[in-house]
């Protein structure tokens, strides 16, 4: 009972980042096969890379065809689309919405993590790393 009155609940409890809805299913796949087919090459040549706030950017059009540019582009705006709304439905699956935050920290530091070597991501200060 004191420890409810020193640490709020919203602290002291974690959000479930697997929890599984039809929606999250739903982006989760889009997000699988939209990185199988097309952001995964891009991210091992260097052209994408995991920002901090969890979303991916495109790092160095220039490796990029002109004429490959808009799918490209057209790929990451919808990747990020999905992955803003899978963090929103995580939150809002846990009862927290206002967890979003937590919850886009939380997958931006296991995105980096899981990122393979020559991939690129982006530190706390906004600088592009390779790892």
């Amino acid at each position: 009972m004191l420890l409810d009155l020193l640490i709020p609940s919203a602290y002291a409890q974690q959000a479930n980042l697997n929890i599984q809805t039809p929606q999250i299913q739903a982006i989760q796949t889009r997000m699988q096969q939209r990185f199988a087919s097309t952001l995964s090459k891009y991210c091992a040549n260097g052209v994408l890379g995991f920002t901090a706030d969890g979303l991916v950017a495109v790092r160095d059009a220039s490796k990029v065809p002109l004429a490959e540019r808009a799918a490209l582009n057209a790929a990451v705006a919808d990747e990020n689309r999905d992955r803003q709304a899978v963090y929103h439905e995580i939150a809002i699956a846990n009862g927290h919405a206002e967890w979003e935050t937590r919850i886009r920290r939380a997958f931006a530091t296991q995105w980096i993590q899981r990122a393979r070597p020559g991939w690129y991501y982006q530190d706390a200060s906004g600088k592009w790393q390779q790892k």
